[in-house]
């Protein structure tokens, strides 16, 4: 049954203390809305790392070569190490982790590419069947390159959204059509979208064979990329050692050379970033913590005052035949209402704005969100230390000796 007499009492409390209740709610409020404000943003940052990490396989090493910078077996530093179509085969031979590998060759980042009476620049590389999945390009028409691309050295290509969009803008379809590159003609084959959009869009993928034997009629190979399928990570670190070791022996480098030799573990690096990430969303956690801290701080001190202003009042009241109990009930109600309220709206400020942040988006930052029944179970734990916080001014209440309280000013 509702008690309207003490709710009365309450608002009266509340209407004589305006200015102290509502800085005391505002620093609830406060508190709350930091704090879901706070592990929205850290979980829009997470969600921007996993996403730019969707835009290749996981489990994937990217092998790249330089120079060599230090001297070895009586070779000299500065040589230039090359990748070739027998290291691709050797890896493919000696490591059975390896569930997907292509090699690239870059014809050039700005190759000139026309269709009709249209030229554009773009990058142009060379590929093997496995290219597309490791990289997690998704086909909008048409298929990837496949291995009778590669053997009969077809004159295919897999173009970007973005050049399909610039050379067969209002044609039904680009598969079928020509495109030349350097001169030479090949056949569009398929369309692809790539997660990481950007430059990504405006590449051109044909086979690499093709590609090595027209345009340098070597064999070398720019980058190797391998797909490691469900390996666990500390069988990732140990495979890319092996690699590492491998390579470094076939291409007589020293193994410490990190110019010459040079291996981006994805995995690694995936774990690295949601390392950090865990690291910032420890921190602002603690930030909105101490934030709902000091709102419940603020909640004990303007009960205090009130407990004090009203020393009289409740002196009377105990001369009366109020108990105790009553007295600290009317007191721990008023703190459990004014910090409920302030809560809540606080929640409700945080998830709002959170949704007006929902539109922003970059290349690390994405969908800022938080998980509703963390922010409701943290606005609940924040009513309960209102409560507590309510619970010291409420006893001192109802230790008032009631004559000395009747005699105070």
């Amino acid at each position: 049954m509702i008690d309207f007499d003490k709710w009365q009492e309450i608002f009266d409390s509340i209407n004589r203390h305006r200015l102290r209740t509502l800085l005391t709610a505002f620093g609830v409020a406060w508190g709350i809305f930091m704090l879901v404000i706070l592990l929205g943003a850290g979980q829009g940052l997470q969600n921007g790392i996993a996403y730019n990490f969707e835009g290749d396989a996981l489990n994937s090493l990217w092998i790249n070569t330089g120079r060599s910078t230090k001297p070895f077996n009586g070779l000299k530093e500065g040589r230039i190490i090359k990748l070739t179509n027998d290291d691709y085969d050797y890896l493919i031979d000696q490591f059975d982790q390896i569930q997907k590998i292509s090699g690239k060759y870059f014809l050039s980042w700005s190759t000139i590419v026309t269709h009709k009476n249209k030229t554009q620049t773009y990058s142009v590389q060379g590929t093997h069947p496995d290219g597309g999945f490791i990289e997690s390009l998704e086909l909008l028409e048409g298929r990837y390159i496949n291995q009778k691309d590669i053997d009969e050295l077809r004159k295919v290509a897999v173009i970007g959204r973005d050049v399909r969009d610039e050379f067969f803008k209002g044609e039904d379809t680009a598969i079928g059509k020509e495109v030349m590159i350097e001169g030479t003609a090949y056949s569009v084959v398929g369309v692809f979208y790539d997660k990481e959009e950007g430059r990504t869009m405006q590449r051109l993928y044909v086979p690499i064979k093709t590609l090595q034997r027209t345009y340098s009629n070597f064999d070398h190979i720019d980058q190797l990329i391998l797909d490691m399928g469900d390996l666990p990570f500390e069988d990732m670190a140990l495979v890319e050692t092996a690699i590492k070791n491998t390579l470094s022996e076939r291409k007589l480098v020293d193994p410490e050379d990190r110019q010459a030799i040079r291996i981006w573990n994805m995995a690694r690096e995936y774990q690295s970033f949601m390392g950090l990430m865990n690291a910032i969303k420890g921190i602002m956690w603690v930030v909105g913590i101490f934030s709902i801290i000091a709102g419940v701080i603020g909640v004990s001190n303007i009960m205090l005052i009130i407990v004090k202003d009203r020393t009289k009042e409740i002196g009377i009241r105990k001369a009366l035949g109020a108990t105790p109990k009553s007295i600290v009930g009317m007191i721990f109600q008023e703190s459990i209402f004014i910090t409920a309220i302030a809560g809540y709206i606080g929640l409700g400020l945080g998830i709002g704005a959170l949704a007006l942040l929902q539109g922003i988006e970059s290349e690390f930052f994405r969908r800022p969100e938080v998980n509703i029944w963390i922010a409701i179970s943290a606005t609940i734990i924040l009513i309960l230390a209102g409560a507590l916080a309510g619970f010291l001014p409420a006893l001192q209440a109802a230790r008032i000796n009631p004559v000395t309280a009747i005699k105070s000013d």
